[in-house]
């Protein structure tokens, strides 16, 4: 009863409660395969991890650093801006914190005030409503529609824009239909962002890991006027298998960095200095391991789609970038008996021993979504069950 009400508000994340389930299971006995988190299965490559001992071992990371990370980490994201982005950025539009997520928090808390709108493509990663409405922001949800690839258009993004609307969240490769947008789509809604003056938060962080000849296409590159007008969001987690280690960056128009580092001086300060060696080392060293590992998805992803694809009641596009399939589900529901997600998707953790997320949380009430960020066998024996469970009498 002494609780706020923000976090009576606050919706659970759907993946972490899908994930903390499923190993519950695992302690009691149970035989889980977990699919639910967005975590490569690779170690962190031995270079980079071997960068952060040396650290250690040379009594640099004993000390605060700056709130807005270390002046060597901010060039190596400078450099990486003009190796994998093309142009040129400064310092002062630069930050590292505590992870891509707390990074996104930080800047909804710098650019929002109350009851501004943030429009978020569905289906869309499950925390981006949450961080908004914790901004005292309101989130305007615009659904994707799966025959147009899970991608928005401008007609869509201006039938719900108000005078409010001071965000658009653009997230490609997406979480959690893989999904990719095109230059000329990117373009299309580039130019109504800044004939609206409104702000874009794209989110890259899997742009390293597209698939099957696919090209990421940052909409920061696409002109100077959509470069000033975004905030990119980034860190190292996904394409160097670096979840753990907790760094994300920003980059974007120097003022609302400016407005981010403050938030990150009065809550983190500066992110574990251990780690932000490590990442100066995964930006700027040797990329061999993250083309191994993309290497490695893509042949999950052609191998296990038309196997998941042929799951009676299961029907999907296939995916672009990213390591998730996001199947529509609602026949296979309605073939199981079910019309909530959410109890099929715990009907599967305990009959099938699959752990799946719900797409509930992601703004998608037919869908579930399966990462393929786990060995080939196990998502093969995944498939099996499924395939099992779902030919058996109901």
């Amino acid at each position: 009863m002494k609780l706020s009400n923000r976090i009576i508000k606050m919706q659970e994340s759907v993946t972490l409660a899908s994930s903390a389930r499923a190993k519950e299971l695992r302690e009691q006995g149970h035989d889980i395969l977990d699919l639910t988190l967005g975590q490569p299965d690779f170690q962190t490559p031995t270079h980079i991890s071997q960068k952060a001992i040396e650290a250690i071992e040379k009594n640099q990371v004993s000390f605060y650093t700056q709130a807005s990370g270390l002046p060597e980490l901010k060039e190596a994201i400078v450099t990486y801006m003009k190796t994998f982005y093309g142009y040129e950025v400064t310092r002062d539009q630069v930050l590292a914190a505590t992870g891509a997520k707390f990074v996104l928090y930080a800047y909804f808390m710098a650019v929002l005030n109350p009851l501004d709108e943030v429009i978020i493509p569905t289906p869309y990663w499950v925390s981006y409503a949450d961080q908004v409405v914790l901004a005292e922001g309101l989130p305007v949800f615009v659904a994707a529609k799966e025959a147009n690839d899970f991608k928005v258009i401008p007609d869509q993004l201006e039938a719900v824009r108000t005078d409010k609307t001071k965000v658009l969240i653009l997230n490609s490769p997406s979480n959690p239909t893989g999904m990719v947008y095109t230059k000329e789509e990117l373009l299309a809604i580039g130019a109504w962002a800044l004939e609206h003056d409104i702000l874009i938060l794209s989110d890259d962080i899997y742009g390293r890991l597209v698939y099957n000849g696919n090209t990421f296409v940052p909409i920061s590159t696409l002109s100077d006027a959509l470069r000033e007008q975004t905030t990119v969001i980034n860190g190292v987690a996904k394409a160097y298998s670096m979840t753990g280690w907790r760094v994300g960056f920003a980059v974007g128009n120097a003022d609302i960095i400016k407005g981010m580092s403050k938030i990150l001086g009065q809550t983190t300060s500066n992110l574990t200095t251990v780690a932000q060696y490590a990442a100066i080392e995964a930006l700027t060293g040797q990329q061999d391991a993250v083309e191994e590992m993309r290497h490695a998805f893509e042949h999950r992803l052609n191998t296990i789609y038309p196997l998941l694809k042929a799951i009676p009641g299961f029907s999907l596009a296939k995916p672009q970038g990213a390591f998730y399939f996001f199947p529509n589900v609602k026949e296979a529901m309605a073939m199981k008996g079910f019309d909530d997600v959410t109890a099929f998707t715990n009907a599967i953790l305990e009959k099938a021993g699959v752990a799946l997320v719900t797409g509930t949380g992601f703004g998608a009430p037919y869908s579930v979504r399966m990462s393929y960020a786990s060995d080939l066998e196990t998502l093969k024996e995944a498939v099996n069950r499924l395939s099992v469970y779902m030919s058996e009498p109901s």
